[in-house]
């Protein structure tokens, strides 16, 4: 497992460390989402945004994008790389892991998520 800090802020401005993260980059895709950035021209204070958002045929989908940092977002580093995560989307996200995968099929993160019960067939969704 990576070595990662998690700080929460509140809106009264508690900040709070946690051991490890509830949520995992593989180095894959922490190389990946360096190279998007670096690629993209994305500013250094814009760290990873992962969002559980209603929608699709199962319920929920992912959205990943790079994002600037709210008061409600736990945020981790994970293999050098800031990620944001609000406090709703980490209920679903917990122990969740997020690799980069290349195939015949094409490229894309992949997000291995302890939580989910059932994925719809062309699997861009999924329950909890």
């Amino acid at each position: 497992m990576s070595q990662a800090t998690q700080t929460t802020t509140d809106t009264t401005s508690d900040t709070r460390d946690f051991q490890g993260p509830q949520v995992n980059l593989t180095p894959v895709a922490a190389e990946k989402v360096v190279e998007i950035r670096k690629d993209e021209g994305i500013e250094a204070e814009m760290g990873l945004r992962l969002r559980v958002v209603g929608g699709g045929c199962a319920g929920f989908s992912y959205d990943l994008y790079f994002d600037a940092r709210t008061e409600m977002d736990v945020e981790f580093t994970i293999h050098g790389v800031q990620v944001f995560v609000d406090q709703m989307s980490l209920m679903y996200l917990d122990g969740t892991e997020i690799d980069y995968v290349e195939g015949l099929m094409g490229a894309g993160f992949k997000f291995n998520n302890p939580n989910v019960k059932s994925t719809c067939g062309c699997g861009s969704s999924f329950q909890v």
